[in-house]
């Protein structure tokens, strides 16, 4: 499987269930539709994903977006300000699943976001604090400050431009090209 595959020298996709059923180790898949004229972003579990399957694919695991050497992603940055990381296993899944669903809908909207997360886990931190940090890059944000001209309580500097649709589509990093 994918899973396999990525672990040699990645740490970030995380090997959970080995059945699909936890997300820990949800990775994005891009491939180009010849017939759409465009590539089409899938998150995807690594551990049912054959390595046959991906010829022609680029595949993106969570260090192909951010990290603390460079600069962290802004979705990772949202989750890390709303808190929604307390043992940090499931939140790699968690990143890439909202960031596969930000390449496809820069401003998703709340139905949209609890649907890309519905794959996914979290036995410890409890959902909430995770989509209040995902919950602001939605076009229809229930943020607790939504009605204060906008400024979101989870930027110190109370400004949205770190969780902007420009800044998902600032990265263009592939990590995997297969």
């Amino acid at each position: 499987s994918l899973t396999v595959y990525i672990s040699v020298g990645l740490t970030g996709t995380k090997s959970g269930c080995g059945g699909g059923g936890c997300g820990a180790c949800t990775v994005m898949i891009s491939k180009y539709d010849v017939i759409q004229k465009k590539i089409l972003h899938f998150s995807a579990n690594a551990c049912l994903v054959p390595i046959c399957m991906l010829h022609g694919a680029a595949v993106i695991t969570v260090e192909g977006i951010g990290n603390s050497h460079t600069r962290i992603h802004p979705v990772q940055e949202q989750i890390a300000k709303a808190h929604g990381s307390q043992c940090g296993f499931c939140t790699p899944g968690m990143v890439m699943s909202m960031y596969t669903l930000l390449r496809n809908h820069p401003e998703p909207s709340m139905d949209q976001l609890q649907e890309a997360l519905a794959g996914n886990l979290c036995r410890c931190t409890g959902y909430r604090p995770i989509i209040d940090g995902c919950k602001t890059f939605c076009k229809e944000s229930a943020c607790c400050q939504n009605g204060r001209e906008g400024i979101c309580c989870l930027d110190e500097d109370n400004s949205c431009s770190s969780s902007s649709p420009d800044a998902v589509k600032d990265v263009t990093n592939l990590y995997y090209i297969l």
